[in-house]
């Protein structure tokens, strides 16, 4: 049998199993499929990621810039739409705008202003949580590889190590508490280890109290002097007061350190 030389010195001759061996050999990719799969891993790296989620909230604030919704306070609702889907498409624009950096505020006298005190405050908590929920998903999503690297610093390991072992009562607290701002809450717990259900539950119950307060002030706003308008001022001055004195005497402390 003639596998690789004859004992005489004749010719080599290739046996079968060495054929089908080189045969099964895997091929090197081609340069275009490298090519592709460098720019695939490039496109889906952690920093290009978080600079698409920069890019959508900037286009999102340049869009709202140019429709001004807060036209709705002076042009009101249109007329085609009533009722409970006109309050659902209200909660869905909320959302939408709360994403966009378009001032809480601002929309809640525009939910109370349209819709009276008890659709508007359903209205106005479903845009909340629908928004919060928008942006913790989209910074989770695009941005929490690339940003979570970069939580050295002791108070921002200390923010982080709260929201993610205590998630649901330090957002809880955050959402009573009128001088955090509602963006930079949603995309710190995003960043955090922190659940999307408890994210999504303590939004609900702790927006409730200074959403209803601006919510009753733009649908008694026609009637400046009534109990009703005075309290729920009252409910938005009072809490905000009392934010600014804990931030200023804790500012003193931070100073004496």
């Amino acid at each position: 049998m003639l596998d690789a030389t004859t004992r005489s010195g004749g010719t080599a001759t290739a046996s079968p199993r060495a054929t089908a061996t080189d045969l099964a050999a895997p091929l090197p990719p081609a340069p275009a499929t490298r090519f592709a799969a460098r720019c695939v891993s490039v496109l889906l790296s952690p920093w290009s990621r978080l600079s698409l989620l920069v890019a959508l909230l900037l286009t999102a604030a340049s869009l709202m810039l140019v429709l001004e919704p807060q036209r709705l306070l002076t042009d009101g609702w249109p007329d085609r739409l009533g009722g409970a889907a006109a309050v659902v498409a209200y909660a869905v624009l909320y959302g939408v705008c709360t994403v966009a950096f378009v001032p809480r505020p601002l929309l809640n006298l525009a939910a109370g202003a349209l819709f009276g005190s008890q659709l508007g405050l359903a209205g106005a908590l479903g845009g909340t949580v629908l928004g919060a929920g928008l942006a913790f998903c989209l910074g989770r999503a695009l941005g929490q590889e690339a940003l979570r690297p970069l939580l050295r610093g002791r108070w921002l390991k200390a923010a982080d190590d709260q929201l993610s072992r205590h998630g649901f009562r330090s957002m809880l607290a955050a959402r009573l508490f009128p001088g955090i701002p509602f963006a930079a809450s949603n995309y710190c717990a995003a960043v955090s280890r922190m659940g999307l259900p408890p994210f999504l539950l303590a939004t609900a119950l702790g927006s409730v109290p200074n959403t209803a307060a601006y919510v009753v002030a733009g649908a008694r706003a026609s009637t400046p002097t009534s109990p009703a308008f005075l309290i729920a001022l009252a409910c938005i001055a009072v809490p905000g007061l009392a934010g600014a004195v804990v931030a200023w005497r804790k500012r003193h402390r931070l100073r004496g350190r």
